[in-house]
């Protein structure tokens, strides 16, 4: 038996503030993933993936970061972030190896290339970013998005399936 889609269907649970609130959330979202790409492909040639992963070696001691650490870090399944980390190794973007503290462990080092490729991006990056999301809001309103999309990710902490990143209180 097959049954015919019913546009907004799935949502006939929500109430109609939710409901528009879920899909402005979704507009900005799938539209914001597609012009942050967009944009660090034609300036920078890397993938928003890529500078995701780069970004979040930065904040680690030596840009190294166990494999499973930067997984829960970036929201990734470990085999997807391995499969990645794989062809970013093979532009020379990253290093990968065995922890010297636990040889069952695998680390990733953010290599020199991948320093400056994020040094490179970073500056069109954080304008594109400037531009397309931080001047539609003003100074309040950043904080107020800020602390709403804070509460936002401690409730998905509390009931995802990934645990909070170690260094992310």
């Amino acid at each position: 038996m097959t049954r015919d889609f019913v546009p907004g269907a799935p949502f006939a649970l929500l109430s109609s503030a939710e409901t528009a609130a879920w899909y402005a959330y979704m507009k900005v979202h799938l539209r914001l993933e597609y012009e942050l790409n967009r944009q660090l492909r034609a300036d920078s040639g890397i993938s928003l993936a890529d500078y995701h992963v780069l970004v979040a070696l930065t904040s680690a001691s030596g840009g190294r970061m166990r494999v499973t650490d930067l997984a829960i870090r970036i929201g990734w399944e470990r085999s997807r972030l391995s499969h990645h980390l794989k062809r970013m190794r093979e532009r020379g973007l990253v290093g990968t190896g065995t922890a010297a503290e636990d040889r069952r462990v695998t680390e990733v080092v953010l290599s020199e290339a991948g320093w400056e490729t994020l040094r490179q991006a970073a500056p069109d990056h954080v304008g594109f970013v400037r531009q397309a999301f931080l001047d539609a809001l003003e100074p309040g309103e950043l904080t107020q998005l800020a602390t709403l999309l804070d509460r936002v990710y401690d409730t998905l902490i509390e009931h995802g399936t990934l645990p909070r990143p170690e260094d992310h209180p």
